[in-house]
């Protein structure tokens, strides 16, 4: 793909393609911010309001690794059009809803059409540029956008609901999503798919993703269920149960949907561990201290965006061309390991939390520390998950590891959200305020994210393939396990 598009060609090929995977970003987190006015309007309940935002994670997360290995059947270009038609036009339904039930189910398309787009937007830029040095900066552009988006998210949601109404935080995607379709379609060569002539691993696709639709679904309904119900644990053996079946039909199939082999890649593995603490650290950081800043410190939506803000603009410094350059200068095992420990220092700090905090004593610094780390780490984590593996299967690699950032972000979430409520009742129980309370909860929540963040650094820098720099961002046409 990459010799049939000159640097100019490619890198505004690459803007575009960051464009349509910044829609999907934003919207995981652009509804939240619309989420009282939406319950007002379509009479939620506060039972069924969860579902506005349960919907799109649960088919998002079911996907991913389908939409991934799809791609590389059939044609990346031809599987991120077809995903981004999905999104834009379930964006349009979800923009006009007037009823429950049409926004619930506009918003699992969505979810659909995201999980396609987002398996497949790495493998076109990974083929896209094959230089290391411009894989580097490629690769931290789209990890800018990735780190950055949810929170340009919160900022916009609420920018947005306050100006108009809640309706345009989808109505916003349509000239989006019209113009990436328009651009990629000029600017992406109609490419076959690497691996043409497989055949689709039916059995396989259907167990995988019932597995993590299973799986998506009792974590985040796990809260108001109950994490020791028979509902949630019977969902979750299920979901194993499959994942078991899944794994025995993988070992015997001449065309697996996911070769077992590709693990055996010491690079590829450690990633999607890393990847899984990683999202459950960073979940950690955004949701929790986006709470705090609003419950207790009694941000408005706009003053929480504005938070985030710092953050954003170091992550675009060294996402944008510091992280590349360190990525070249010291390779993939010292960049992650360096940033990953960052962020989890910048989580220590958000773990103070006070109730009386002030802006620049008590959380800034946490997002300054939080912003160097992300930005240095992301960039790292994706070509680690990616330099290992063969072109045939790279849409197979970006949707594994994306379904490792899907399930250890909603994992981490539930069970960081659960810690909190838990030390919060504890608290109220012993008399303490709400916004103390919840201060007592953040904290817990924010230590274990730190931990976990932590866990990731130490787990990189000890069994990560050692590799040159320049080698570091290039991929590796072996497909043998690594020494």
């Amino acid at each position: 793909m990459s010799s049939s598009l000159d640097s100019r060609k490619r890198w505004l090929t690459l803007m575009v393609l960051c464009l349509g995977v910044l829609m999907i970003v934003l919207d995981t987190t652009i509804v939240n911010v619309a989420l009282p006015s939406i319950r007002a309007d379509l009479k939620f309940s506060e039972t069924s309001l969860v579902w506005v935002v349960n919907a799109y994670m649960l088919t998002f997360g079911g996907f991913l690794l389908l939409g991934g290995r799809l791609g590389d059947l059939y044609g990346h270009r031809r599987l991120f059009l077809l995903g981004l038609v999905l999104f834009t036009v379930a964006s349009l339904a979800c923009g006009v809803a007037q009823t429950q039930m049409l926004l619930i189910v506009a918003r699992a398309v969505q979810g659909l059409g995201g999980a396609v787009v987002s398996a497949v937007s790495l493998s076109l830029i990974m083929n896209l540029f094959t230089e290391p040095a411009d894989r580097a900066k490629a690769m931290g552009v789209y990890g800018f956008v990735c780190a950055g988006g949810g929170s340009v998210g919160v900022l916009l949601g609420g920018l947005l609901t306050s100006t108009l109404s809640w309706h345009w935080i989808f109505l916003v995607n349509l000239p989006i999503g019209v113009a990436v379709y328009l651009l990629c379609r000029s600017l992406l060569p109609d490419a076959r798919g690497q691996a043409e002539g497989e055949r689709l691993d039916i059995a396989g696709a259907l167990s995988v993703t019932a597995s993590l639709m299973l799986a998506v679904y009792a974590v985040v309904n796990g809260n108001e269920a109950g994490w020791q119900s028979t509902q949630t644990l019977g969902l979750l053996g299920a979901a194993v149960a499959l994942l078991a079946v899944f794994i025995g039909i993988e070992a015997r199939v001449k065309h697996p949907l996911m070769p077992l082999g590709l693990f055996k890649l010491r690079n590829v593995a450690i990633a999607n561990v890393l990847g899984v603490l990683w999202a459950a650290s960073m979940f950690a950081w955004f949701f929790i201290s986006a709470l705090y800043m609003q419950l207790v410190l009694g941000y408005s939506p706009m003053q929480v965006g504005l938070g985030f803000l710092p953050a954003n603009v170091i992550m675009a410094i060294f996402s944008l061309g510091l992280s590349a350059r360190i990525v070249m200068r010291f390779g993939i095992r010292k960049s992650l390991a360096v940033g990953l420990l960052m962020a989890a220092g910048g989580l220590a700090l958000f773990a103070r939390a006070p109730v009386d905090g002030q802006f620049v004593a008590d959380v800034l610094p946490g997002m300054l520390l939080l912003g160097v780390g992300a930005g240095i780490a992301f960039n790292p984590m994706l070509l680690a998950a990616m330099s290992d593996v063969s072109p045939s299967e790279s849409g197979l690699a970006s949707g594994i590891v994306n379904t490792a950032f899907m399930m250890g972000g909603a994992l981490g979430l539930a069970v960081l959200a659960s810690l909190a409520a838990a030390q919060t009742e504890g608290a109220l129980a012993g008399g303490a305020s709400t916004a103390a309370a919840l201060a007592v909860g953040y904290r817990q929540a924010f230590t274990v994210g730190a931990l976990f963040a932590a866990a990731a650094g130490v787990i990189g820098a000890v069994w990560l393939r050692t590799a040159s720099p320049s080698a570091a961002a290039s991929p590796s046409s072996s497909t043998t396990p690594s020494s």
